[in-house]
């Protein structure tokens, strides 16, 4: 019923191929639109750890013991930011 089909990544312009299974586990879910991006501009696009970088991370000091450390949200100042010791405390 499904054949392999070759699109183009409206990203980064490479080919890839939307496979036969991948179209057929498409329609058991309800999805009507095709992939647009190929597998690494998904991940890229994402953000997940497959794209090489997993989440951004921004420099602050623990305002416990004043260490460096780095945290998951730009701090903004009005709250105060723990390194991973103290927060476990």
């Amino acid at each position: 019923m499904f054949q392999d089909k070759v699109i183009v990544c409206k990203d980064c312009g490479q080919e890839f191929t939307f496979t036969a299974g991948e179209q057929e586990f498409y329609a058991e879910k309800g999805f009507t639109n095709e992939p647009q991006r190929c597998k690494a501009c998904r991940d890229a696009r994402k953000g997940g750890p497959r794209a090489g970088g997993g989440r951004q991370m921004f420099d602050a000091v623990c305002s416990e013991c004043g260490k460096p450390c780095k945290v998951p949200f730009e701090p903004r100042g009005d709250r105060p930011i723990y390194c991973s010791d103290c927060f476990r405390r």
